[in-house]
């Protein structure tokens, strides 16, 4: 097992958001800042368990505290994903960390898909061969998508809005085939 998955204080942020549950708020808090309790509330978890998945991203650097509130004699922090390009916190990110976030995405998914509502939405799948130039122009369109989907994102059914799921993967692979293809 590599150093940055045995030492707690040198987990990369990849690995902290690789449960399904953290995807969900990462999704949830890109429309809107939210409470803990208001986290809960929408995906239906019990407070404790949405205050903890919010400490693990806060810590790993994924949410920030937009405003702090007053509430029964307490403060209640009210957290929003931000996206950005920036370095992550904590330590660079293994093979092991994007296999443990493919996962987490993958089971969020197959959550999504079983609400698949019939209309419009694209699914893909290739491995394949390109010149640099085609990798390069693709990536870059599905970066587009990714940033028009995150910065255009509402809260949860807000007027006028509908429930989309989008979940983007593209990587340079190694050469060479496995399982003896």
């Amino acid at each position: 097992m590599s150093e940055a998955l045995t030492d707690p204080q040198a987990v990369s942020a990849l690995r902290s958001v690789a449960h399904p549950v953290r995807i969900r708020i990462l999704s949830l808090l890109t429309a809107q800042a939210m409470s803990a309790a208001e986290v809960a509330r929408e995906l239906r978890l019990t407070h404790a368990n949405a205050s903890y998945h919010l400490r693990v991203l806060q810590e790993a650097g994924e949410l920030v505290v937009e405003s702090e509130e007053k509430i029964r004699g307490g403060v209640a922090k009210r957290y929003r994903y931000v996206v950005v390009d920036a370095p992550a916190v904590g330590a660079p990110a293994t093979n092991e960390d994007r296999i443990a976030y493919v996962h987490a995405i993958a089971t969020d998914v197959t959550r999504r898909q079983s609400r698949h509502q019939r209309g419009s939405g694209q699914l893909s799948d290739i491995e394949t061969w390109v010149e640099p130039e085609v990798w390069d122009e693709a990536v870059s369109l599905l970066r587009q998508a990714s940033d028009l989907l995150h910065s255009r994102a509402a809260a949860p059914r807000s007027a006028g809005t509908k429930h989309v799921s989008a979940s983007m993967f593209a990587f340079e692979m190694e050469d060479g085939m496995e399982d003896g293809s």
